[in-house]
């Protein structure tokens, strides 16, 4: 299946590794030009060299911390300046620290804000303007199961991402006349560095091993098994694609059947 995204161009945030740099190599796989941002130049440097050895398309690097609005600014004049477009944007940022509502400061819940919605908004603040003016683009936010199941001693994730949800849902329709899908795709436990740290810190907080942390997870998951970060990669390149022109404003789980809601 052909989906259309030759020489599209996307911008995909927090992509130098886990699932920021799988659905970069799949968008890259299926022949768009891909620009990688993460506020880690070493390990954007080797997503960039891996993608490129599995695909031919155009792969380009910016690094930028997304947590801070001047920088934000900064990589969006970086970005126009070697592309005259976006046609993809990506949303996504590392998850905030886990902890109960009591252990955290004002502190953690302005950074976490910062971090994960306003640059949302700025950056898609910035890309509209040429959709619309194209008459075609996809607006994509890596959010959380979280969303529709809360998740134990997440309450940051929790909360943050649930309001960029009503963000996107609310866009969807506002930008649907021209041509630009908005979508949130809600990733489930996959293995991910985040994961693994999430994992270490469950054991050392419940005096259990790292692999019954897991096994809590996964017993709860009707497929009996991690989430994949290419299975999760792919989701988002089709919901990129021309073959999802007609599906806007939802928040699509993979899962692996986790949440237990009809919609």
């Amino acid at each position: 299946m052909d989906l259309g995204l030759t020489d599209k161009v996307a911008l995909v945030c927090g992509s130098s590794r886990g699932l920021g740099k799988a659905t970069a190599r799949s968008l890259a796989q299926e022949g768009a030009s891909v620009v990688l941002c993460s506020s880690n130049p070493a390990n954007l440097q080797k997503a960039k060299e891996d993608i490129q050895q599995v695909s031919s398309a155009e792969v380009t690097a910016i690094a930028a911390n997304l947590s801070d609005p001047e920088d934000v600014g900064r990589l969006i004049g970086v970005l126009f300046n070697r592309h005259d477009r976006i046609d993809v944007l990506v949303n996504n940022t590392g998850g905030p620290p886990p902890g109960k509502f009591e252990e955290l400061s004002i502190d953690h819940w302005q950074a976490a804000y910062d971090a994960m919605f306003i640059s949302a908004v700025m950056l898609t603040k910035s890309v509209l303007p040429g959709m619309k003016s194209q008459g075609w683009g996809r607006i994509l936010n890596i959010t959380s199961i979280a969303v529709k199941q809360p998740v134990e001693n997440l309450i940051l994730s929790n909360s943050i991402r649930a309001g960029i949800t009503g963000f996107a849902r609310t866009l969807a329709n506002e930008v649907a006349p021209f041509g630009i899908t908005v979508n949130n795709i809600l990733p489930g436990f996959t293995r991910t560095e985040r994961l693994v740290g999430l994992a270490e810190e469950i054991a050392a907080r419940k005096a259990i091993s790292t692999a019954e942390a897991y096994q809590a997870w996964i017993k709860d998951i009707p497929m009996k098994r991690l989430g994949e970060p290419e299975e999760f990669g792919d989701m988002v390149t089709f919901l990129a694609s021309e073959r999802a022109s007609y599906v806007t404003g939802v928040s699509i789980t993979v899962d692996g059947g986790w949440v237990r809601s009809l919609i």
